[in-house]
């Protein structure tokens, strides 16, 4: 499963992206956090794990959670 960094928090607006080893950055949305995890507990650095998702708008990550 990839690996990643956060790079940007939007807190009040439930939504952040994760830098990844590809140069690209993932949206995720606080309904992608998977096993327990608390957007409000996440931070910008946190290392996160997630699965690649196709929308009409792009790639995103789902299936959120911690190494």
């Amino acid at each position: 499963m990839p690996q990643g960094k956060i790079k940007r928090l939007v807190a009040d607006r439930g939504f952040g992206f994760i830098e990844t080893d590809g140069n690209d950055d993932l949206f995720f949305h606080l309904s992608s956090l998977v096993d327990d995890l608390n957007f409000e507990e996440l931070a910008e650095g946190d290392v996160l794990e997630y699965e690649v998702g196709e929308t009409p708008k792009g790639k995103r990550a789902e299936n959120v959670r911690r190494p």
